[in-house]
């Protein structure tokens, strides 16, 4: 499977990704009614996404600008590089 470059494909694929995220949201927080568990569902997903962000960005822009990552894999296998040295 190649790389999809067709914008209308990008836009099903994060929208995609939106409902898929809205509909597991959804089931745990009707499984477990408490104001506790969405809290904590959402300090889960804000958390992930500021992790995200470091990665991807501040990494990038501030750490080290000359390198690219393509996926969470390539930052993962970059930053355990770099702790080993």
């Amino acid at each position: 499977m190649g790389d999809f470059t067709n914008p209308k494909i990008l836009w099903l694929k994060g929208g995609l990704f939106v409902l898929l995220g809205v509909m597991a949201a959804g089931l745990v927080l009707a499984r477990s009614l408490h104001w506790g568990t969405a809290a904590l569902l959402a300090l889960a997903i804000w958390a992930f996404c500021r992790a995200y962000y470091f990665a991807f960005y501040v990494i990038g822009h501030y750490v080290d600008p000359g390198y690219k990552f393509a996926g969470l894999m390539d930052f993962a296998r970059y930053a355990l590089a770099r702790r080993a040295k």
